[in-house]
């Protein structure tokens, strides 16, 4: 069988996890680089397809470490196969999928199914994760070690906590055991109250009924013991509060096995944004204030928040058209998170692309403990292409995606994501979308 070759000629490399920043051409072979080069022609080449990137970006296709397809059960919201065109779109090749499914994915056969299903439908690998508890009910464990043999990346209760401390405990003490990572849902339940967005002065204007930071702190803080105690690989999920990112500065500080990420939309956005009754602002955790804010980008910016992941929740446009008390939290975030967080961080002058693409496709590479998230030789040809400087406006119209509840319609950013390449194959060419639609 004759071997697929390519060259992607003249871009512009960042590759953290190699040092690798400048102008290169870059060969890939059967899905994996064979070679970076400056100029030089490697053999038996000659023939190979080229895309020429002169102008353009490239670097390790990004990792989202948190996503909601909705397949099995909700499939009017998303599907695998509709979620991997997104994440292509936005130039990530490798994600992972939350279990609150219906029903939820919470044995290895289901997340053997939901391996099968993705290997026919996408060339981008699309990971499950795991329920900590049977039916994310918070009563009795689900076989994680099962799970993880069946292709399980990590566990998690999201969309919800594990509410029972001492259960809680037996997990982390289990996936420690199994070196399988618990993705965690800090909601502390007795709290919340029927809450729909922060607690704060934009929620007492449109008298709707508020989530204090406190409700995501006191688990955060709960789990950090936890985790200290058992050995156990802890990833906060969506931290949102200025206190959340103290919290994880200090965990650091003492012990190595914990990591957190934040998403687009807490760094670009505060309960100030929030028009009034809108479905599309409705998001778990809330957005919280320009201090929260502000805190949040600070630590992404140091480090101390490892990770940018989306949170991607597609809902039907119906659904998000409610009012603000009955609309589903959740927003979509594939297609527009690497051009929110460019402009938000790298454009603004925040911090480099080099240190943004660590955040977003080497550091998730190595919380996964995947080889992934660089452009070495051997590594998978996992690989986006970007336009850095042109700018455009988002238009829900254009997404892949099903669902188009964004709160960022309409906003001007910088970063179009040309080309995707997953395991060397084109899963995304702009301009051929573009002549399409």
């Amino acid at each position: 069988m004759t071997e697929k070759r390519m060259i992607i000629r003249n871009g512009h490399l960042i590759d953290t996890a190699a040092g690798i920043d400048g102008v290169y051409d870059l060969f890939v072979t059967d899905g994996k680089i064979a070679g970076v080069t400056k100029g030089e022609m490697q053999e038996g080449f000659e023939n190979a397809e080229v895309i020429d990137a002169t102008g353009l970006w490239v670097f390790p296709g990004l990792i989202d470490l948190h996503v909601h397809f909705r397949e099995p059960g909700f499939e009017y919201k998303e599907t695998i196969e509709t979620g991997a065109k997104a994440a292509a779109a936005g130039g990530f090749t490798t994600v992972c999928m939350m279990p609150n499914t219906k029903p939820v994915t919470d044995t290895p056969e289901k997340i053997r199914a939901a391996v099968e299903k993705a290997a026919k439908v996408t060339k981008i690998n699309v990971l499950p994760i795991g329920a900590i508890t049977v039916g994310q009910e918070g009563k009795e464990l689900t076989d994680i070690r099962g799970m993880k043999l069946a292709g399980a990346c990590a566990v998690s209760e999201d969309g919800k906590s594990v509410m029972d401390p001492e259960l809680m405990r037996r997990a982390m003490e289990l996936a420690a055991k199994e070196d399988i990572a618990v993705f965690d849902h800090c909601e502390d339940a007795t709290l919340v109250k029927g809450g729909v967005m922060n607690e704060g002065k934009r929620s007492k204007e449109l008298g709707l009924p508020g989530i204090a930071n406190r409700v995501e702190e006191i688990i955060e803080e709960r789990d950090i013991k936890i985790a200290e105690e058992t050995g156990a690989r802890l990833h906060l999920c969506h931290c949102t509060t200025a206190g959340s990112t103290v919290l994880l500065k200090k965990a650091k500080e003492k012990y190595d096995n914990i990591t957190g990420e934040t998403c687009p939309h807490y760094i670009a956005l505060t309960e100030e944004n929030i028009p009034g009754d809108f479905g599309n602002f409705k998001m778990n955790p809330p957005l919280r204030t320009e201090k929260d804010r502000l805190a949040l980008k600070e630590a992404v910016t140091t480090g101390d928040m490892d990770v940018i992941s989306t949170d991607h929740a597609p809902h039907s446009k119906e659904e998000k058209e409610q009012s603000f008390l009955k609309a589903p939290f959740g927003i979509v975030g594939l297609e527009t998170s690497f051009a929110v967080c460019y402009t938000e961080l790298v454009k603004n002058g925040r911090m480099t692309l080099s240190e943004l693409i660590d955040r977003m496709s080497a550091k998730p590479a190595r919380i996964l403990k995947r080889k992934a998230g660089s452009l070495q030789v051997g590594y998978p040809a996992d690989i986006a292409i970007v336009d850095i400087d042109e700018e455009y406006e988002i238009d829900p119209g254009t997404f892949k995606s099903k669902g188009v509840n964004t709160p960022f319609t309409g906003k001007k950013v910088f970063g179009r994501i040309k080309y995707t390449f997953a395991g060397g194959y084109k899963v995304y060419d702009q301009e051929a979308d573009r002549r399409d639609r």
